[in-house]
């Protein structure tokens, strides 16, 4: 069932059914999220079970922006964050200050009574606060119920390892008619979060995303290390496995000579094949589904999730990627290409 978030009374309606422990398709500025009460140990299983997930592949909880209160120790860590989390690094604090609401996601100690299933019975926890104006609504209408919700375990709408969804209806195809939807326009970023680990004295950049690295570095005065760099104790993070964000098809990335070579080889005799280039191919095979990438990265991971379903839609079994440049704000859309491929 779609609701319109922007009628009150829907914001209202999706902040009962997540009190009553249903599950809710909730729009944020990345992806969809398939949400649930992150202190409800019921509500959170059903998200695993819904998605088939596995239960000890931690959940990102999501939690309401609030206005910064303007001294005092602590005094501006947000009060979701002080539910859950029990430290919080000034490297932490600064990237919340810089860049929440936003696209980033910190993992940080948590509180051992807090969201242990949502955690993935781990001893962290992820948090974000979203931007998306519908996501904030809902959230706030949860602070408001009694008892008051304080934060909305929220993955990706839809099935484990595939691709996420970056519209209502997308998430629709996913788990059908039943599930409450709340629908509030195509995502605005389109790939999911950054991930940063928090919990071991420096950040740790666990999954690229919009945030650059240098904009971590930036907002914090520290260089991001790599998981690679910091291997030891690293916290299991969401979108992290190394096969992920899959299409039905075959993904493959290519150089544009070797696309170009391949499909001259093919001929006209290629079939059931989608191209996706920034640079202009061409096919002698009607049949050949040729789309152009955008040049512009932030504009290439808007659409990418649902080109991919496009080509899923379209029935083809060969998905033939151009691979990205390799330069820092194309990282987040190398990185879910690289992981759709690898499920091939």
């Amino acid at each position: 069932m779609l609701l319109d978030a922007t009628q009150t009374t829907a914001l209202q309606a999706a902040a009962q059914a997540l009190a009553r422990g249903e599950l809710l398709g909730l729009p944020t500025e990345t992806v969809y999220g398939l949400a649930a009460n992150a202190d409800d140990a019921a509500a959170v299983a059903r998200i695993f079970a819904t998605k088939g997930r596995p239960a000890d592949h931690p959940l990102i909880v999501h939690v309401a922006a609030s206005p910064l209160a303007p001294s005092g120790a602590c005094a501006n860590i947000n009060p979701g964050v002080l539910h859950y989390a029990r430290e919080v690094p000034l490297f932490a604090q600064q990237l919340m200050d810089a860049f929440w609401p936003g696209p980033l996601t910190l993992i940080l100690p948590r509180r051992p009574e807090r969201a242990a299933a949502a955690a993935g019975g781990q001893d962290s926890i992820g948090l974000r606060c979203p931007a998306h104006p519908a996501a904030q609504a809902v959230l706030a209408e949860c602070l408001r119920l009694e008892p008051p919700i304080h934060g909305l375990a929220a993955p990706s709408a839809n099935r484990f390892g595939r691709v996420s969804p970056t519209t209502a209806a997308h998430v629709q195809d996913e788990f059908g008619a039943q599930l409450l939807v709340l629908d509030g326009g195509a995502c605005p970023v389109g790939i999911e979060s950054t991930i940063v680990d928090c919990t071991r004295g420096v950040p740790v950049l666990l999954r690229p995303g919009a945030i650059t690295r240098a904009d971590i570095e930036r907002a914090c005065g520290q260089r991001p290390l790599s998981k690679e760099e910091l291997p030891a104790l690293a916290p299991r993070a969401s979108g992290t496995l190394l096969a992920h964000y899959a299409p039905t098809a075959q993904v493959r990335l290519m150089e544009a000579r070797q696309l170009q070579a391949a499909l001259d080889v093919l001929g006209a005799d290629a079939r059931q094949l989608a191209v996706y280039a920034r640079t202009p191919l061409r096919s002698a095979s009607r049949q050949v589904l040729l789309r152009a990438m955008p040049q512009d990265a932030a504009a290439a991971a808007r659409e990418l999730f649902a080109a991919l379903r496009d080509f899923d839609d379209a029935g083809v079994r060969l998905i033939w990627v151009e691979a990205p440049p390799d330069s820092p704000e194309w990282e987040g859309v190398r990185d879910r290409l690289a992981r759709a491929a690898a499920a091939g």
